[in-house]
């Protein structure tokens, strides 16, 4: 908690006690939806309201400390991995999203083939297809034949 404590105080915000529940849940639940983060700071703070929540994500989010992601057709989630220009992987078929490290360049992926004079300071890169569990369940080829 000292950790979080010491991430909003970097961030010149105040402790408070919404802002420390929504922070854990955050990093607790990798790409939690506003729901799932209300149930796990619920869990930890009974009497926090929805607004409570929304107005902590939204200004852990403004502040940098959470990054706010929504992929076409899905909810908005929460991370807590930021700075990083990192990408995501996400399955058609149950919604699972996976963190992608940029494959190129050391600032990732900000060198586009034409800018067209726009000073780019962050790309979003999203790759959809199937997470292994669902390929497995619809693509039953696709496992490996046991020896």
């Amino acid at each position: 908690m000292e950790e979080l404590q010491g991430l909003l105080r970097g961030a010149s915000l105040r402790v408070t006690r919404p802002r420390l529940a929504v922070l854990a849940a955050v990093y607790g639940h990798p790409h939690a939806d506003t729901d799932s983060i209300i149930g796990a700071v619920r869990n930890e703070l009974p009497q926090a309201s929805h607004q409570a929540v929304y107005d902590s994500l939204h200004t852990l989010t403004a502040a940098g400390l959470v990054r706010r992601i929504q992929p076409l057709g899905s909810l908005a989630r929460y991370e807590s991995r930021v700075g990083d220009n990192h990408h995501h992987a996400v399955c058609r078929s149950c919604g699972a999203i996976a963190d992608v490290d940029c494959a190129v360049g050391h600032a990732p992926c900000l060198t586009a083939s034409e800018d067209h004079g726009f000073v780019i300071d962050e790309a979003e890169v999203i790759y959809w297809g199937l997470c292994a569990d669902c390929a497995r369940r619809t693509l039953p080829s696709l496992e490996k034949p046991s020896l």
